[in-house]
Order: C-alpha cells, then structure tokens, then sequence
C-alpha cells in the first residue's frame, strides 16, 4: 500500500483518508495497530495531516480539475512530511452527485439447503447491480438484517437449513459523472481510491455515540457547501440526504448585507455569529472593512444584526434538510434526537434555535480525539474525516470496496440477467 521509514508502524496497518470538501481539503494518514485480542478495538495513531483551503469546487462538486488536484496535492504532501510515509491509496469521502437511499429486499434460492458464503455473495452481488440499476454509482451498502425462510436470520446465516436467504438492505447512490470526477482528481495526484465513503454516514459515526444510533438518532452536518444528515434505526444505517447549502452561504449572506469582503465576512461569523439575541446585542457592535471602499474604511454592526442576517438562512437550511427527511419517513422512525456537527455547528446558540426549528432535543456534537490528533483539527469541521477513521479502523464489510462495472461479471444488462435468474423481493 506504501513505502514508509518510520520502524514504530512496521506492525501497523497505514491508512489515508481523504475529506475533498467545499470549503477545505483534509488528509490524515494514521496507524492502525492490530487488537490485543479478538473483539477488541484496534488503537489508532494519527501520523500527519495536511490541511488546505479548497479551490475548484463548488457544493463539494469539481469544477476545475486542475486547481482541485494542485490543491489535493499539497494537503496529501503535508500529511506525508509528518507522517513520514508515502501513501499508495485512500479513503475517500463523498457528498457529491445528489447521494439518494434506498431500502428494498433481497433473496436468493439456497442451493444445497444450507447457507453458504457463496449464496451470500450472490445476494449481494445481485443488490448491487439493482442498486446501479439508472445508471448511478454504488456508494454505500449495508445489511439491515436477513431473513432465513421468512423467519429473521441474525447478523450471520452461514451454516442454517434454508430454501431461501433473504436480506433487508440499505444503499448509497450517487449520480457517476461527479463522484469519477472526484476520483479522477485522486488519480492524478498518483493515488487509487480503496473505498467510497459516504460523506453522511462518515459524519455521524464521529458525531453519535454507539448508545445513540442504537435508540435512533438523525445526525446532521452543516458543512461549507452542502449539509447532510444520516439516520441510524435500531444501530443500522438507515437513510442519507444532502443539500447543496451549507455554511458558505451564510458567510455569503454576511458579505453582501455588510458590504464586506467574503474573508472578512467569514471572520465576522467565526468571532461574533450567532443565532441567539440577547437585550444587551442591540447595543453591542463591532467595526469591520467595507469592501471596494478606500483603504481603511470601517463599517460597524450590532450583533443583533448579525444574527438577523443568519438566522434565515440557517432557518432555511435545517428546513430543507427536514424536508428531506420528512419526505423519506424517516424523522418519527430515527427516534426524537438530533445531532448537529461540521463548521457551522459552532454557531453560538445553534443548539437551541436548531431544536425549535426541528421540534426535537439537539445536541451539537464535535468528534471525539485521537492519539495524535491536533488540537486545531478535533472541532465539529473536521467530523467527516474522523468518520473515515472510524470506518478505517472498524474494517465494516458494510462499505464496498471501489469496483469497475467490468468486475461484476460482465455488462448492465448481464448483471440484471443474472440478479433475475437469482430472485429479488
């Protein structure tokens, strides 16, 4: 996977992990160290990690290959000076390509009368090509449960008398063309994509406690240029949503009520946004650069009406995402908690303006840290890549690995063959 100088991982697993977000790139290399025992978790240790202001993106799309991959380049060559590794492959996270769900059934005849790996494997093999059926990507499979002849089959069938294994199962798909563009931006910084996370499933494993997903819970993330939300039933990935608004556009908001530049309107946010007014930001101001005026030229604002300015717009951002999730039936069936990280979390109030808004207890979250792990990097902003971690050290058979349409046993239309001969329900 990579040449590295460094004895102290020579037992250790090398993984890089790569969040290719609106707003900023991130790269984290880290060591996994093989569990003590069986069931046990693996200790992970955060080698290097490169951190770059994005450019050619727009909503997490590419849409300048060649300032995207100068800037996938330096984040991936700053991770590698610290880590003192090269990296051959890596994680890599998407929001892109209106990422829909979708939960259907499965079923396959046994053949032999006892389950076997292979009947498994050609139950999912046939999902995944119904999942691909319009001519979109795989991102995301996972099991949600199997039934063994109609009775519920456990977490593992092998080895049980059936005539018929059948699974419940939840997918991650992503229109093609933006999510290869995306890869293509890996390939040319000479890197292969071992494996498609899903930029919502990554974001709530770092935001949600184990204890959380297992009661149900929808976690949201309001990153730079998209939200999205992922909701766990039960402990099992159930439902993503993104839209194509995020914390950049409330910075936008900024600048243009303020008749500041963008960088300043960003820095007002960061210090003195909020959602919440108090009697004293009526008179509480702060002075900030008029844009195209003369140099040195001032405006001021109360904090009142800063949050007058994102107040709407955050408004309007957690009602899309509930409209998302209304539409899917998915808010009453996650249970009654919310989760809110990614960097327009740290809003000052965010908490409880986004719980009147979404009727329901709202936790902001910022993921938990690892050994090695800055400081800087351990807030809500940097929630997707700690997710991926997760989903690396885990070592989940519920993400796929990345796979040519050709490795599936020839074309479309084959693949459909062969899903029909197997059964679906």
């Amino acid at each position: 996977m990579l040449s590295r100088d460094r004895t102290d991982t020579r037992n250790s697993e090398i993984v890089g992990l790569l969040d290719i977000g609106t707003t900023k790139v991130v790269c984290v290399i880290a060591a996994l160290d093989a569990p003590e025992h069986s069931g046990a978790a693996r200790r992970v240790r955060v080698l290097g990690i490169g951190h770059q202001r994005s450019r050619g993106l727009k909503a997490g799309v590419i849409t300048d290959l060649s300032e995207a991959e100068a800037t996938v380049r330096s984040a991936i060559a700053q991770a590698e000076r610290q880590a003192h590794v090269t990296i051959e492959e890596v994680f890599l996270a998407v929001s892109c390509g209106r990422l829909h769900s979708s939960n259907f059934a499965a079923s396959v005849d046994v053949q032999g009368g006892v389950i076997r790996s292979d009947d498994i494997d050609r139950l999912m093999a046939g999902a995944h090509a119904y999942a691909e059926r319009d001519g979109r990507m795989l991102v995301h499979l996972n099991r949600v449960g199997f039934r063994v002849d109609g009775a519920p089959g456990g977490h593992d069938p092998r080895g049980m008398a059936a005539a018929k294994l059948a699974a419940d199962l939840h997918t991650v798909a992503a229109d093609e063309a933006p999510v290869r563009n995306l890869m293509v931006v890996v390939e040319r910084c000479y890197l292969s994509v071992r494996a498609l996370i899903a930029t919502p499933y990554a974001s709530a494993l770092a935001a949600t406690t184990e204890e959380e997903r297992s009661l149900g819970v929808v976690s949201i993330d309001i990153g730079g240029g998209t939200a999205t939300a992922a909701a766990f039933v039960d402990g099992h990935f159930v439902h993503a949503a993104t839209v194509p608004v995020g914390g950049h556009h409330i910075t936008m908001d900024i600048a243009q009520a303020l008749q500041t530049p963008l960088a300043e309107a960003e820095r007002i946010k960061t210090l003195y946004g909020t959602t919440i007014v108090a009697q004293s930001d009526e008179h509480e101001s702060f002075p900030y650069a008029l844009a195209g005026a003369e140099e040195g030229a001032r405006g001021e604002a109360t904090k009142a009406q800063l949050a007058g300015i994102i107040r709407p717009r955050v408004a309007g951002i957690l009602g899309l995402v509930r409209e998302r999730l209304d539409k899917a039936g998915i808010m009453d069936l996650a249970g009654g908690r919310v989760v809110l990280t990614g960097g327009a979390s740290s809003l000052v109030g965010l908490g409880e303006f986004a719980a009147n808004i979404l009727g329901r207890p709202v936790r902001v979250s910022r993921p938990q840290p690892f050994e090695g792990l800055p400081q800087s990097v351990c807030g809500p902003a940097f929630s997707t890549v700690a997710g991926l971690l997760a989903v690396a050290a885990s070592g989940s058979g519920d993400v796929p690995a990345v796979r040519g349409r050709e490795t599936l046993g020839g074309g479309y239309l084959e693949r459909v063959g062969e899903w029909l001969r197997t059964g679906f329900a």
